[in-house]
């Protein structure tokens, strides 16, 4: 630890504890952010610095050193790492990681407000960010655009974990008022009640509400004001202010921000779950389908089934004609035949031809009466049915003829009940891409989920190749990197199922024990008689054939060894010398 000096609250210092100061990049309530690097290593760092009013805090030090020794544990890919903490004279500090780029406060002021896709997968960051903290005991009670930077790569980190909480338990309040921000401060925060992790979440509500709308769900000329929103104002929803966003984010983002902590979600996993499931269900809904309660006249309205919204006709959207078109097309069909050349004539006087074509249009009219007079249950039992049939084949036909109808009813009892069906079907779509998935690195998007499918092809060329060991090593591999991380449950389940799948057909090719084992007594029998070639030659057939088959590890070491202990070149029957 440094000599103690006396530095003035306004000025900046050059150096703090072992960190030489570059400049300054922010300052809080709480303390000045600045950019410095380590005088030894020249490790590049930001430093904060705590206001010399908090240090005189009774009991707030100790406190504080508490606090930074559990943060310091806490790692994760989208929370601002810490690395160091000390006292340096008055200056109480830590030093942590230092991210290029900007707040997504900056961003906000620059652009206003994001597309809605990409507040989802921030948002997904952000939720990893809070499990992590959470399950370690740490509450942020801070979560708001400035305390989220933004790398350059897209990635988003959370800063100043965990240090109001230090602060939370003493009588200091800043600037007069409660710890925390008052735009997105929680009800319960603001009336100074208990705060737990879905105080969190219902700042990550907001957050997500700045980041759609480009405001805030609640301000007022005074902090007072806007908590006294937040306890007893309804904000209004955010598809109100942008239609455009999918039905299912306003619903999120809405259950964040109740006002009663036990009607948010349970914790940050399950809104994780939650911005994932709304990705694949915005997915299925874009594709065409036919409601139960909407007309399917050729002058019907069709409706937008992402936002809920009209959009226009089906005969301006491309639908597809009724049985009564049909019908007509056929028979306008005849009569324009008769100014037709006389080939095209004697083709549709044809009576065979006309007769089945007229099968055709009963048929056709049969399985669209049929289809259409499903209901909401005989079409999910339909559809499981036909995915219990099989599951690579038909995942397709499921997915848009039978479960995306029923997504598209936006109904939670329906959401709830299609979930484990709709996993299946994303494990069977992605296994048939992994089949035109290139193997180089880099190709395509970038991203753990890229890197999971790079490595599922290229265990699935090691079939190909008959590699089968390495294979089965490959996926066993990713398995353990996989497992114990909520984050990649689907792509574990996806690499299980292709592990199962792997071993049962392995079971089914796997050599037959007495089929090998006589082909070596024979070869043995062959060696004993001075037919040397002849035994040599069943040997290597036996280590070419089943070298990767696990099963038949110990036969294939035993010609091995027969061939380790034949001199070679073989030559006229004997070992050469």
């Amino acid at each position: 630890m440094t000599a103690s000096r006396q530095i003035p609250v306004e000025a900046d210092p050059s150096r703090v504890g072992p960190y030489l100061i570059d400049r300054r990049l922010g300052a809080g309530g709480m303390g000045t952010v600045y950019l410095g690097h380590h005088e030894q290593t020249g490790n590049q760092v930001a430093v904060k610095v705590l206001a010399p009013s908090l240090a005189r805090e009774e009991g707030l030090v100790a406190r504080f050193m508490r606090e930074i020794d559990s943060l310091q544990k806490l790692k994760n890919p989208h929370v601002v790492e810490l690395y160091d903490q000390g006292v340096d004279g008055n200056m109480h500090y830590y030093a942590m990681e230092y991210v290029e780029g900007e707040t997504l406060t900056a961003r906000l002021r620059r652009e206003k407000r994001l597309p809605w896709r990409e507040v989802v997968e921030l948002s997904i960051q952000i939720c990893i960010a809070l499990k992590a903290a959470h399950d370690a005991g740490i509450i942020h009670r801070d979560l708001k655009p400035s305390n989220l930077l933004l790398a350059p790569d897209g990635e988003i980190k959370l800063t100043d974990f965990g240090v109001a909480q230090v602060f939370a338990g003493s009588k200091l309040t800043v600037t007069g008022g409660i710890i925390g921000t008052a735009e997105y401060m929680s009800p319960e925060q603001g009336q100074g009640r208990r705060i737990t992790k879905r105080s969190d979440l219902y700042s990550l509500g907001a957050v997500m509400y700045v980041m759609l709308t480009g405001r805030p769900p609640f301000s007022g000329k005074t902090t007072l004001d806007v908590i006294h929103k937040h306890t007893y104002s309804q904000f209004d929803r955010p598809r109100l202010r942008v239609p455009d966003i999918p039905h299912w984010l306003d619903d999120i983002v809405c259950q964040l921000m109740e006002k009663d902590p036990e009607k948010r979600f349970a914790d940050a996993y399950v809104v994780n779950r939650k911005l994932q499931e709304l990705l694949r269900k915005v997915e299925l809904s874009s594709t065409d389908v036919t409601l139960d309660n909407v007309s399917t006249s050729a002058d019907a309205p069709t409706v937008d089934v992402a936002s809920g919204q009209r959009v226009g006709s089906a005969r301006g959207m491309g639908a597809g004609p009724g049985p009564g078109t049909l019908m007509h097309d056929l028979f306008r069909a005849e009569i324009d035949a008769q100014n037709a050349p006389s080939r095209l004539k004697a083709i549709l006087e044809n009576t065979w031809l006309l007769v089945g074509a007229l099968v055709i249009v009963v048929v056709g009219i049969a399985f669209w009466t049929h289809n259409r007079a499903l209901t909401s249950e005989q079409r999910f039992d339909k559809g499981v049915a036909l995915l219990d049939q099989d599951e690579r084949a038909n995942w397709r036909e499921v997915r848009d003829d039978y479960f995306a109808p029923l997504v598209a009813l936006q109904s939670p009892e329906w959401d709830e009940k299609l979930k484990p069906y709709l996993d299946r079907v994303r494990i069977a779509e992605r296994k048939a891409g992994l089949e035109k998935r290139p193997l180089r690195r880099g190709a395509g998007k970038r991203g753990p989920g890229s890197e999971i499918d790079r490595i599922l092809a290229w265990s699935r060329q090691q079939q190909e190749q008959g590699d089968i060991a390495g294979a089965e090593k490959t996926l066993s591999d990713l398995a353990a990197l996989l497992a114990g991380n909520p984050q990649y449950e689907p792509d574990l389940r996806l690499v299980q199922e292709s592990l199962d799948e792997l071993r049962d057909r392995s079971a089914e090719t796997s050599a037959d024990s007495s089929f090998v084992s006589a082909a070596l007594d024979r070869a043995d029998g062959l060696a004993k008689q001075g037919k040397h070639d002849e035994a040599a030659r069943i040997w290597q057939g036996i280590v070419d054939l089943y070298k990767n088959d696990p099963q038949a590890a110990p036969l294939v070491e035993r010609a091995q060894r027969q061939l380790r202990a034949t001199p070679g070149p073989i030559s006229g029957g004997k070992a050469a010398p």
